[in-house]
C-alpha cells in the first residue's frame, strides 16, 4: 500500500499494528516485521483503530528513511511560499516608506516655509528695514503668525515715521526762537541795537518761548510713553472749568474776548487728576483765546452724559476744516501753516490734552460749531452713574 500526495516526494508507506503494538501487516512488502514490536518514529502519523470505543490496533503511516518526512515538507512549502511573497511584501514595504517620506517633506515644506520667510523678515526688520513685509500663507496658527508679523511691523514703521516727524517738527521750532535770539545778541554785541530793555525784553521773551516748547515736549514724551504719574481723586469738573476761566479772564480782555461758562447743577463727580484735568481746560482755552479774532466769545459747557461728564470749549472763530479736524490732536499742527509762532504757539496743546485724557481713561474730540468757529469736547466717565 502506497501513499501519494503532492508528488513523490510525499510517498509514504504503512504498518498496520494490534492491540500490544505488534506488526500484523507490512504494506511496504517486507515480512521481516510481523509479529515484533514496532518502533515509532518522530515522522510517523500514527491513527487508532477503535472498535465500539476500544483500540484495537494502530496504523502507521511512515515515510521512507531517504524521503524527507511529513513536517519537513510542510516546512519546505511554508519556505517556498513566504519566499514567493518576500519580493512583493518587501517592494509593498519600500514604495509604502517612499510615500511617507514624500507626504512629510511635502507638509514640512507647507509648515516650515512661512517659518524660514517670518525668520528672514525678522532678520530683515532687525537690520533696519522696516518695509519688510512677509505674504501671509497657510492656515490657522501660521496665517496667524504672518500677519501678527505685518501688523507689528506697521506699528514700527509708522513709530519710526512719527520719530522722524517728531525730530524734525523739534528742530523747526527750536531753529525760530534761536534765530531771534541769535540775530538780537549779534545785533547789541555789534552795536547796531542798543543793549536796553527794549531790545533785550524780546530775546528774554524767546528764551521763556524755548523752555515751554521744552516743558511740553518732555510732557508729550512722558504721557505717550505712559510714564506720567496722575494722582486720581474725586473731581468736580465744573469747579475745575470755573478755575481754569478765572485764570484767562485777564487774556480774554485784552483781546476783548468773553469769556463765558455754564455748569450743569448737580454733577458727579470723576476720578481723575484735578491738577491735570485743569492743565487740559487751560489749554483748550489759551487755543481758542489765540485762534480767534478779537471780541470774540469762548464757552465752557460742563455736563452729565450717559457715561461721566464732558467739558466742551467752542468759539466763534473760523473754525477748521472738516477734513483737518483729525489732525488737530497731531503735535505741532497748525491750520495755518503760514501762521506766525506769535499768533499760533507752538502746536502742542491739543496733542497734549489728548494724551492726558485718554491716559485717564477719557476721550476727546473736536467738531465745528454751526455758523462757524471750533468746539473741543472731552469726556470722563463718573463712578456714580
Amino acid at each position: 500500500m502506497r501513499f501519494n500526495n503532492r508528488g513523490p516526494d510525499w510517498e509514504r508507506d504503512a504498518v498496520l499494528l494490534d492491540e500490544k503494538g505488534n506488526v500484523l501487516v507490512d504494506y511496504s512488502g517486507g515480512t521481516s516485521n510481523v509479529g515484533k514490536p514496532y518502533t515509532t518514529r518522530r515522522e510517523d502519523l500514527r491513527f487508532p483503530l477503535r472498535v465500539k470505543g476500544n483500540q484495537v490496533g494502530m496504523l502507521i503511516v511512515r515515510g521512507r528513511p531517504s524521503e524527507p518526512s511529513f513536517e519537513q515538507s510542510e516546512t519546505a512549502l511554508l519556505w517556498r511560499t513566504l519566499s514567493g511573497l518576500l519580493f512583493p511584501i518587501g517592494f509593498i514595504s519600500f514604495f509604502t516608506g517612499l510615500m511617507t517620506v514624500v507626504i512629510g517633506l511635502v507638509l514640512m515644506r507647507r509648515v516650515v516655509s512661512p517659518l524660514v520667510d517670518v525668520i528672514a523678515a525678522a532678520q530683515l526688520v532687525a537690520a533696519g528695514d522696516l518695509s519688510t513685509r512677509v505674504q501671509v500663507k497657510g492656515r490657522g496658527d501660521l496665517r496667524d503668525l504672518s500677519e501678527s508679523f505685518n501688523r507689528m511691523a506697521d506699528s514700527l514703521e509708522r513709530n519710526d515715521l512719527d520719530r522722524r516727524a517728531m525730530l524734525a517738527d523739534v528742530a523747526h521750532e527750536l531753529r525760530t526762537p534761536l534765530t531771534i535770539l541769535r540775530g538780537r545778541l549779534e545785533g547789541i554785541i555789534d552795536n547796531v541795537y542798543p543793549a536796553d530793555e527794549e531790545h533785550i525784553a524780546p530775546v528774554l521773551e524767546e528764551t521763556y518761548m524755548l523752555e515751554r516748547v521744552i516743558d511740553d515736549l518732555h510732557l508729550l514724551s512722558l504721557a505717550e510713553a505712559r510714564q506720567l504719574h496722575f494722582d486720581l481723586a474725586q473731581v468736580d469738573l465744573g469747579e475745575s472749568a470755573r478755575h481754569a476761566v478765572d485764570l484767562f479772564e485777564m487774556a480774554a480782555s485784552e483781546k476783548n474776548i468773553k469769556l463765558k461758562v455754564d455748569v450743569e447743577n448737580d454733577l458727579p463727580t470723576v476720578s481723575a487728576d484735578g491738577q491735570r484735568v485743569e492743565q487740559v481746560i487751560s489749554n483748550l482755552l489759551n487755543n481758542a483765546i489765540q485762534y480767534i479774532p478779537a471780541q470774540g466769545e469762548v464757552i465752557v459747557d460742563v455736563k452729565r452724559t450717559a457715561h461721566g461728564v464732558a467739558v466742551s470749549v467752542s468759539d466763534n472763530g473760523p473754525g477748521v476744516p472738516d477734513d483737518d479736524l483729525p489732525k488737530l490732536f497731531d503735535r505741532f499742527w497748525r491750520a495755518e501753516k503760514s501762521r506766525a509762532r506769535s499768533s499760533g504757539g507752538a502746536g502742542l496743546g491739543l496733542a497734549i490734552a489728548r494724551q492726558l485724557i485718554e491716559a485717564q481713561g477719557g476721550m476727546i474730540r473736536a467738531s465745528n460749531v454751526p455758523g462757524g468757529g471750533l468746539k473741543i469736547t472731552f469726556e470722563l466717565k463718573s463712578n456714580t452713574i
